[in-house]
Parts: C-alpha cells; sequence; structure tokens
C-alpha cells in the first residue's frame, strides 16, 4: 500500500515566518515552526494518518485524514480537535479553504464529499461531487489539491487520470489521463502562475492548473514518489524516491543539480517551502530532513 503523503507547509506569514504540518503512519500530525522546531502533536487519531492539511492566513486550523475511517478538523493555537467527521472507509486525501471553513475528503470510498464546517458536517449532510450522475470515482482516492481561489477542486484517484471538479456546481469539467498510476499530486504557486506537480512513471509533470495544459513533462532516471517545483521562479525542481534513500534536484531541462545524502530509508515527500529557501522530505527511516536551496547561504539555522 502506498504511504502516506507527510509534509504542508502553510503560507508565508507577515514576518517572513510559516508553518510545517507532518503526517505519518503512528497516527500523530505533528505541526513545526519554519525551523523545524516542534510547536506540537495532534492526538486523537486511531490509525495511520495519510493526509493533513493547514488552511490559509494564520493558519488557524489544520484537517487531518486517517486509516480509523474519519477526518478530523483542529485548533492549531490550543491543539484540540474541534471537528471529527466519520465516513465509512479509510480517508486517504483531504483539503480546506483558505478561510478553513470548509474542508474535502476522499479515500477508499471512492466519493469526493464537501463539507461546510458550521453546519454540524456528516457524511449524510455533505455535498457529493458526482460524473455522470453517479460517485465521484471508480478507484480510490489518492490526492485532493484546491485551487488558490477556491473554485476548483482536483483529485487523482487509481484510474491514472486527474480530474477538475467545478466547488460550485460538484461537477467534473476536465479530465486529464496518463499512461502511468499517478504516485503524487500538489500545488505549487509562484511567479509563474498556479502549477500541479504530478509524478507518474518516471515522469515529473508540471500542468498549469488553470489552462490544464502540461507546461513541463520531465522523464527521469528514477520513479518518483513525490516532487515540488520551486515557488519563486520555478528554475528548479526536487524529487524523491521510493528506490533509494536520496533527494534529488533537477533544473528545468531535467537535469540533476544536486544529490542531497541522509536518510536511511526510501523518500516518500519533498515540498519546498513557501519562499523557496528549504526543502523538506519525509521518509521511511521517521525523520524530516531540511535541504538548504542554496548550500552556505545564511537562513535560519545556517546563519
Amino acid at each position: 500500500m502506498p504511504e502516506p503523503t507527510p509534509i504542508r507547509h502553510s503560507q508565508k506569514h507577515s514576518d517572513g515566518t510559516y508553518l510545517l504540518l507532518s503526517s505519518c503512519k503512528d497516527g500523530n500530525p505533528m505541526l513545526r515552526d519554519w525551523l523545524g522546531d516542534w510547536v506540537g502533536t495532534f492526538l486523537g487519531h486511531k490509525g495511520a494518518v495519510w493526509c493533513a492539511r493547514l488552511s490559509g492566513g494564520d493558519a488557524a486550523r489544520a484537517v487531518s485524514g486517517s486509516a480509523d475511517f474519519s477526518a478530523k478538523v483542529w485548533d492549531t493555537y490550543t491543539g484540540e480537535c474541534v471537528q471529527t467527521i466519520s465516513h465509512g472507509h479509510i480517508v486517504r486525501s483531504v483539503a480546506i479553504d483558505r478561510a478553513g471553513s470548509k474542508i474535502i475528503t476522499g479515500g477508499n470510498e471512492r466519493i469526493l464529499r464537501l463539507f461546510d464546517l458550521a453546519a454540524s458536517p456528516s457524511t449524510e449532510t455533505a455535498s457529493v461531487f458526482k460524473r455522470d450522475g453517479e460517485t465521484s470515482h471508480e478507484t480510490p482516492i489518492r490526492s485532493i489539491v484546491q485551487s488558490w481561489d477556491d473554485e476548483n477542486i482536483i483529485a487523482t484517484a487509481e484510474d491514472r487520470a486527474v480530474h477538475w471538479w467545478d466547488a460550485r456546481s460538484l461537477e467534473c469539467v476536465h479530465t486529464m489521463s496518463f499512461d502511468e498510476p499517478i504516485v503524487s499530486m500538489d500545488r505549487t504557486c509562484g511567479s509563474f502562475g498556479e502549477y500541479l506537480a504530478i509524478a507518474s512513471g518516471h515522469d515529473a509533470l508540471f500542468v498549469d492548473l488553470k489552462s490544464r495544459n502540461v507546461v513541463r513533462k520531465h522523464t527521469l532516471e528514477i520513479n518518483p514518489s513525490s516532487v515540488s517545483l520551486h515557488p519563486v521562479n520555478g528554475e528548479r525542481f526536487v524529487a524523491g524516491c521510493v528506490d533509494d534513500e536520496w533527494v534529488r534536484v533537477y533544473d528545468t531541462q531535467g537535469e540533476q543539480l544536486d544529490l542531497h545524502k541522509g536518510h536511511h530509508g526510501p523518500v516518500h515527500c519533498v515540498s519546498y517551502t513557501p519562499d523557496g529557501e528549504v526543502a523538506a522530505s519525509g521518509s521511511e527511516d521517521g525523520t524530516i530532513r531540511l535541504w538548504q536551496n542554496i548550500p552556505g547561504t545564511k537562513y535560519g539555522l545556517w546563519a
């Protein structure tokens, strides 16, 4: 079974700092500051946490999806669980809007649901995204991201396709098919716009979220488990791999620029920080490592 996708960052705050949220098989999502220092642990899940995300702005809310058949909403200031939404099967992916008022869940039920947190949310009262009048997906849902304007929901399942959903009509408005299974998908915003970063087979793909066009496609020598595009100008991307313990950095031509060694297990997730100064990687070895984008630069712990 694929591993959890464990690392998410908040948007950058006015003072230049940000937060990091990780999830793991131990069932305990952890919140850390921009230097990697522990802030708190969200306790309450009874199974592996497959995904966790932070709301926009001051990141006052977090949402997590778990193998215990539930999604939980957390107050990031107190660490308390403010809502638990039971599901009929494993919740594999979650998303939360910028205001922290609505969440989207998906997983082994193959149903993409939208919950209004102000309306006593449950699976019975949730809005369900449907395609051709049927359930959302024919296979378990793997990844969910939400556009910056909260108007589009993008989801992947085990059907080798990315589906764009309209958040208002709850209808599927576009489907992009792939030759290989989609291992991971995430969203990156920068001066270049808003892209999806997708790992599929040997390919790292970057798709314009609005136009739905593939902007770049790089066929790598590895099978990437996760890819993340540099958020400032998109001049490089980082990739993890479960076939070895290394983190690789590539340029816009797909040429390898750097190789980071330090993990002692497969690398399941990589993610650039909002300012692009650091790339975070999560591994089977139970650690998150932070790698400088430009080694030697004065920044945080590297002052």
